[in-house]
Parts: C-alpha cells; sequence; structure tokens
C-alpha cells in the first residue's frame, strides 16, 4: 500500500484547521485545479487576479481529496472534505513547514540571475540515481512556489532540491528561512531586474539572501568568477556557514575548470573538484552549461554524495523547455534545428544563447538565425542593453536577426543591414516573415523575455515539419 503524502491528521496537526466531512489521504498537492491530479490536496489560494476558492468545487468533482479553504459555502461542502483555515498561504507555508521538519533529506537551495532552473533539473537527474531526490516543478520559486514545492516533499526523500527566485529586495529571505537549506547555490549574479534596481550590487545583495536560511555549519557554494564573490562571501560567513565552495575558472576556485571542449551538441570537461580530478561529457553544450556544471558538482560534494556517480550522469542531462532545449525539425525538403530558449531573457543569458548558437554548424547552405524579443526589467538602460547585443551577434557569426519589441527596435536599426532578417513591434506580428525566410540546414535559435511572447513562434517554428514543408518549398522556388 502506498503511503499518503499527507494523511487529514497531518493537514490538520499543521495547519491548524477545522476539519469539515469525512476521512482522506492526499498522494499530492495542487494550487490549480487544471493541472490538479486525482488524490491532491487543493489549496484555494486567494490572488490578486484570482481566487481559487472560485475552483474548490470543481476541483473536487475532478478527484481532489480535500480542498484546504478560508470560506465554506454550501456547494462546497456538497462537494467534499474541507479543511478551514485563517489563511490558505499561510496553511500552505505551514504544510511546507511541517514537511521540511519531518524529512531527513540534505536540502540545497538554489538561485542565481542565470541558471536556477537548468540547474536545479540538472541536480535533481543527478541525485535521483542516489537516492530519493525531490525538487521544485517548473520554475516555482517564489512565495507561492516554494511552499508548494516543500509541502510535496515525501518524508524519505534523501535530497531536496529547491529553486529560490526574486525580482525585488527582501523576497529571498522568508523563502530561505522556510527551505533552510543545508546547502546554498548562487550561480551568478548579473543586470537582472534592474528596474527595480538601482544597481547590481543590489541584486548581488539580495540574491545572498539565500544565506539567511542557511543551516548552522551548511555549505555556501558561490562563483568565484563573478565580480560580486567577495561581497556574497561576505555574506555567507555572516549568516554562519560551516564552509564556503567556490567554482568557476579562477585560480582558486574550488570546483576548478581545468579546461573544456565546446561542440556543437556537448562539452567535454575536465575538472578539478575540491582537490578531486573528474572527467565528463555534458550532452547540453555551451560554455555557461560548463560553468553551471562545475557549481553542481560542488554541490554534489557538500552533499557528501558520489562524485563519480554524478560525473557519469552528466552525460544525460537535458536541457529543460525553453531553456535550450533543441529540435530536429523534419520537413519533406529537408530538416532544420530550432533551439528554443523562450522561456526568459537578460543580457547575460542572451549572450550565452547567442555564443550557444555560435558553435552550432548549419548543414548545407544553412545559416545561422537569430530570433530576439524584448529583454523586459531591465530600467534606464534598457536601450544600451540591447544595443550592446551587437557584439555578441557578431561574434557568434549571425547570419540572420529576426526581432520584435519597441527595445528590440533598437538593436535592430544598429545592424548592419546585410544582418536584418525582418522587425516587427509584437512577435505575432513577426511569426509569417520568420516562416517564408526558414530553409533547410538553418539553425534558428528563438529567446526572450517572458512577457516578449516568444514561444508562439517556437510552436510555429516546430510546425513547420507538419505543414508539407509548403513554406520552405516557397523559399526554394518549388510546386
Amino acid at each position: 500500500m502506498t503511503t499518503p503524502l499527507w494523511t487529514k491528521a497531518d493537514v490538520i496537526s499543521a495547519t491548524g484547521g477545522e476539519a469539515i466531512g469525512g476521512e482522506w489521504n492526499a498522494s499530492g498537492v495542487s494550487i490549480d485545479s487544471r493541472t490538479l491530479e486525482p488524490g491532491d490536496l487543493f489549496v484555494a489560494i486567494v490572488g490578486e487576479n484570482s481566487d481559487g476558492h472560485a475552483y474548490v468545487e470543481g476541483a473536487l468533482k475532478k478527484g481532489a481529496s480535500a480542498a484546504l479553504v478560508s470560506r465554506v459555502d454550501d456547494a462546497m461542502r456538497a462537494a467534499g472534505p474541507l479543511v478551514k483555515v485563517a489563511d490558505t498561504l499561510e496553511a500552505l507555508n505551514a504544510l511546507g513547514r511541517a514537511a521540511r521538519k519531518r524529512a531527513q533529506a540534505k536540502v540545497v537551495a538554489v538561485t542565481g540571475s542565470v541558471g536556477k532552473t537548468g540547474t536545479k533539473e540538472a541536480l535533481r537527474l543527478i541525485l535521483s540515481e542516489q537516492g530519493p531526490t525531490h525538487a521544485s516543478a517548473a520554475s516555482y520559486n517564489n512565495m507561492w512556489g516554494v511552499p508548494l514545492s516543500l509541502a510535496r516533499m515525501p518524508a524519505d526523500t534523501r535530497f531536496g532540491i529547491f529553486e529560490v527566485g526574486m525580482n525585488h529586495p527582501g523576497e529571498i529571505t522568508p523563502l530561505s528561512k522556510l527551505v533552510e537549506p543545508f546547502a546554498a547555490l548562487i550561480t551568478t549574479v548579473e543586470a537582472v531586474h534592474m528596474a527595480f534596481f538601482d544597481s547590481v550590487e543590489q541584486i548581488a545583495d539580495a540574491k545572498g539572501e539565500i544565506f539567511d536560511g542557511l543551516q548552522k555549519g551548511g555549505v555556501a557554494i558561490l562563483n568565484r568568477d563573478n565580480p560580486h564573490y567577495e561581497r556574497l562571501r561576505a555574506k555567507a560567513e555572516l549568516s554562519g556557514a560551516g564552509r564556503i565552495i567556490s567554482f568557476g575558472e579562477h585560480p582558486e576556485a574550488d570546483a576548478h575548470l581545468e579546461k573544456a571542449a565546446l561542440k556543437e551538441d556537448c562539452s567535454c570537461v575536465s575538472a578539478t573538484i575540491c582537490g578531486q580530478p573528474v572527467t565528463y561529457k555534458l550532452s547540453v553544450p555551451g560554455h555557461h552549461i560548463v560553468m553551471n556544471s562545475l557549481a553542481m558538482l560542488a554541490v554534489v560534494h557538500a552533499l557528501d554524495a558520489d562524485l563519480a556517480m554524478a560525473a557519469l550522469a552528466m552525460a544525460h542531462l537535458k536541457a529543460p523547455k525553453g531553456r535550450g532545449e533543441r529540435h530536429k525539425v523534419e520537413t519533406p525538403l529537408g530538416p532544420f534545428t530550432l533551439i528554443d530558449e523562450s522561456y526568459n531573457a537578460n543580457p547575460a543569458s542572451m549572450r550565452a544563447a547567442l555564443e550557444a548558437l555560435g558553435q552550432a554548424r548549419p548543414e548545407g547552405k544553412g545559416r545561422r538565425i537569430a530570433v530576439i524579443g524584448d529583454m523586459l526589467e531591465l530600467g534606464d538602460d534598457s536601450i544600451a542593453m540591447h544595443r550592446g547585443l551587437i557584439e555578441p551577434i557578431k561574434a557568434a557569426d549571425v547570419d540572420l536577426v529576426f526581432a520584435s519589441g519597441p527595445h528590440m527596435r533598437e538593436l535592430f536599426k544598429a545592424l548592419p543591414q546585410s544582418l536584418q532578417g525582418a522587425y516587427a513591434e509584437t512577435s505575432d506580428e513577426l511569426g509569417e516573415a520568420l516562416r517564408e525566410a526558414v530553409e533547410p540546414g538553418d539553425v534558428v535559435m528563438v529567446k526572450g523575455s517572458l512577457g516578449s511572447r516568444m514561444g508562439p513562434l517556437v510552436d510555429m517554428l516546430r510546425g513547420l515539419g507538419d505543414d508539407e514543408g509548403e513554406s520552405i518549398r516557397r523559399n526554394r522556388g518549388g510546386n
């Protein structure tokens, strides 16, 4: 018999809520009735734009074991078991704290301006081969996502990996205190969310809040190559960290890159991890992935997990959707390669994506095509940061640029005419020109902030494999 994630008694004990209805056990926890699975405990979160109480009846009819609510009506009572609390978000936090307390897991918190989700997912894969591992789903890294991820952690978890994000100062501290990590990793600090900060130093301080919940004697893992390393190290020391592990190319880095052979679809890496030499293959290409892999292995070392096993697992990594996932789109006239970087963008991640595009090899007469949308929340320097992409574009030997958004307009106008594919105010308006331009052998990279809506362009390009090659046939003059 499968052990339930939560019993009714566990939830009442954790939240102090009032039970309404019969007995139940929960196999999961959900705050979204659209993705709810039968057996989940549905938590009716009250947000700025939506009130989960409107979906309680539907969630229970869909198979939720019970619903956690702050108000009750007759329809809810008739639909199924309830637990009434004063505040459902605080109750979710209470479930998260209870899950954290009952698990004997070694817990890792991951934050940083770039690479949080990819690093978290890679650690999930690496550590799952060494014991029961639980990690945040998707990018569940905010005030709802972190407690939800904790509440979903089974009691027998050996390794827990939690992504923690922020847009403003002060957001990470309460999340870190909730997670109580044994190890806390900051991948890097870059000029992102500058609309909410006066300086990159302030961003570093906000990322350094990850150490506010670090267990006494825990491990801080920092990017030795980042200019804010000393600032972050001082913060970690003040937090009571028992050890600080640095990673990077810097000669003093504890997890030190010795050499890396960067290839189109992989990288071969030699490194020294806290005195132990390792050689491994990374199945996801890019120099930025190589650097993140050092951080991953530093985490493995900090957790006293098997470093050799972790190094072998690197060959099986996969880029998450929207974060470098690659597709070979087959059309009747030949395939082209699509690199999906559409989930989000900032200057650092955009440069990394362009560098990876430069390593890709078009087939035949194919070209490197960059399809880029606005990088949002960059503040007063946004235009300059967009124009600053000209050099990375040239360095990557990009043949054509398709751009959308008012900030990308400034970059597009500054590009040599030979590189100008097409520009449109919105990604929707860019689609037709892009569809008409793509040819067999091309390598097409799509990237932009989530609010730039570049994802539909990825869907459109993938669909070219289903349209009998009509667009590409027109490009080639076929009939």
